[in-house]
C-alpha cells in the first residue's frame, strides 16, 4: 500500500467501532444494549437469549445484529466485548470464559457469589489485559455523585456515619433467587451489593476493619432455614478511619411504598443525604444538610439507568484495557462474605 493509501487507512481504522455482544437481552440487558447503542462508541454484532419473545425485542434494538445460540457462539464471532445479563450462578464462570478469549466484560452484579469467586474474575481480566466493569449504576446518579464530590471536597468534615437503606416491596419474579446456591445470598446479594459499594465508594474505599449482620427469612432468623435466602438484613460495618456504616435491606418488606431507597452520610462539620422520591425506583433527590437547613445538590429527572453501561462502552470504543479499579469490586465481595458469615 502506498504512503497516501496507508494514511487514509489509518483514520479508518481508528474509527472503527468495538464489536459487543450481549448475552441475556431481557429487560435489563436491553436497557443496557439501548443505552450503549445511544453512545454511538460500540455497535451490537450478537446476542443471545433462549426467549423468542427477548430476542424479538433485541432484534427491534439493533436489527443488524445475528442471533446466536449462547456464550461460545458469541465468543466464536471476533468480538470486543461482551455484556453479561444472566442469572447470578454464571456470572463468574461466563465473565473468565469471555476473558480468557480477549474479549472485555460488562457484567450484572453480583460479579460473584462470593469473593472468590469475583477475585478469579478480576484476575482473568488482568492476565488477559481487557476492560471489566459492574453494572453498580447508583454510582452514575447525579446524586451520589454530587455527595461523593462533597465528601472528597471535606465539606462535611470529617464522615464518622453513614446510613443506607434498600427496601424493595416486591422482591425478585424469578426462581432462581431463592435458590442459596444459584443466587449466593438473597436480598443483601441483590440489593445490600449496591449499598456496601455505595457506601466505600463515597468514602474511597477505607479499609474494612469489623462487619457484624442479622440475616432474617419470613420473619426468622435465617440460620434456622438455611434452605431459604434472607429478605430482611441489617449490617453493622466499621471502617478504619472510625466511621461506622449502618445498612438494612429488604425484599417485600411492608412498608407502604413501592421502595425505600437512601445513603445519608454524617461528618463533622455536616451531612448530606440521597432519598427516592415517593416510593420510586428512578427517581431521587439528593440534599447537602447544615444543623436544621437544607441545600438542594439533585433533583429529577435524572436519566442514569444506563450510565454505567454507557460508560463502560465509551471506554472500551477508547482503547481502555484492564482498569486496576476492578480490584475495588473485590473489596465489595468480602464485605458481603463477611455479612453471611463465610
Amino acid at each position: 500500500m502506498s504512503e497516501a493509501g496507508a494514511a487514509a487507512a489509518a483514520p479508518a481504522a481508528r474509527l472503527r467501532r468495538p464489536r459487543v455482544g450481549f448475552l441475556g437481552v431481557g429487560w435489563i440487558g436491553r436497557h443496557r444494549m439501548e443505552a450503549m447503542l445511544a453512545t454511538g462508541a460500540v455497535e451490537a454484532a450478537a446476542f443471545a437469549d433462549p426467549s423468542a419473545e427477548m430476542a424479538q425485542a433485541a432484534l427491534a434494538l439493533a436489527p443488524d445484529a445475528e442471533a446466536v445460540g449462547g456464550l461460545e457462539d458469541l465468543l466464536a464471532l471476533d468480538l470486543d466485548g461482551v455484556v453479561i445479563a444472566t442469572p447470578s450462578a454464571l456470572h463468574a464462570e461466563q465473565s473468565i470464559a469471555a476473558l480468557s478469549r480477549g474479549v472485555a466484560v460488562f457484567c450484572q452484579k453480583p460479579l460473584g457469589r462470593t469473593a472468590a469467586e469475583t477475585r478469579a474474575v478480576v484476575e482473568a481480566a488482568r492476565a488477559a489485559d481487557r476492560l471489566l466493569a459492574v453494572d453498580l449504576s447508583y454510582r452514575f446518579t447525579a446524586g451520589m455523585r454530587a455527595i461523593r464530590e462533597l465528601a472528597a471536597s471535606g465539606g462535611l468534615g470529617r464522615p464518622f456515619a453513614l446510613d443506607l437503606v434498600f427496601h424493595n416491596a416486591y422482591g425478585p419474579d424469578k426462581p432462581w433467587f431463592y435458590d442459596p446456591a444459584l443466587s449466593g445470598g438473597g436480598c443483601v446479594m441483590d440489593l445490600g451489593v449496591h449499598l456496601v459499594d455505595l457506601a466505600l465508594w463515597a468514602l474511597d474505599f477505607p479499609r474494612v476493619d469489623e462487619v457484624s449482620a442479622v440475616l432474617m427469612a419470613g420473619g426468622e432468623p435465617l440460620a434456622a432455614r438455611p434452605d431459604r435466602v434472607e429478605d430482611y438484613a441489617v449490617a453493622t460495618v466499621r471502617l478504619a478511619t472510625g466511621a461506622v456504616v449502618r445498612l438494612a435491606c429488604s425484599w417485600r418488606l411492608q412498608a407502604g411504598c413501592d421502595a425505600e431507597i437512601s445513603a445519608s452520610i454524617y461528618g463533622t462539620e455536616g451531612g448530606a443525604g440521597f432519598r427516592n422520591v415517593g416510593g420510586s425506583f428512578y427517581d431521587f433527590t439528593a440534599e447537602r444538610f447544615r444543623g436544621t437547613s437544607r441545600e438542594v445538590l439533585a433533583v429529577p429527572p435524572d436519566d442514569w439507568g444506563g450510565r454505567a453501561a454507557a460508560d463502560w462502552a465509551r471506554r472500551l470504543a477508547a482503547g481502555q484495557r484492564f482498569d486496576p479499579a476492578a480490584e475495588r469490586l473485590v473489596e465489595v465481595a468480602r464485605v458481603l462474605d463477611r455479612i453471611y458469615g463465610r
